[in-house]
């Protein structure tokens, strides 16, 4: 059985929404959150000369800024091999340690589920 395989159908809908919103923004990354009630946080990348945010980061602050008490899963679609500490750090502040990090290429294949901590 692959990683894929062992995904729930909740971890799924993260990995699409997550590609989805890479695609449509024309963005290096596209992410997305599930808070401890089920509801769904997506975002891209936002690089302004003022303000310059993952796309992992970005989707944890909607999650926030929403109410979000904590995390029980975060994706991020990407062209990069790992998951970025500082995109770590942002899940574990809102989620834990233990939150998993679904790292998916941007076909939505998944490469690897690391935790925040």
């Amino acid at each position: 059985m692959s990683d894929s395989d062992a995904l729930t159908h909740e971890d799924r809908k993260i990995i699409t929404l997550a590609r989805s919103a890479r695609a449509r923004n024309a963005v290096p990354e596209g992410a997305a959150v599930r808070d401890e009630t089920g509801r769904t946080y997506v975002a891209g990348t936002v690089g302004l000369p003022s303000l310059t945010l993952s796309a992992l980061q970005t989707a944890v602050a909607m999650a926030v800024a929403s109410g979000a008490r904590s995390l029980e899963a975060a994706a991020v679609v990407t062209d990069a091999e790992a998951v970025r500490d500082e995109d770590r750090a942002a899940v574990r502040d809102l989620g834990g340690a233990g939150t998993p990090v679904l790292l998916a290429g941007p076909d939505g294949t998944l490469r690897a589920t690391v935790t925040a901590g």
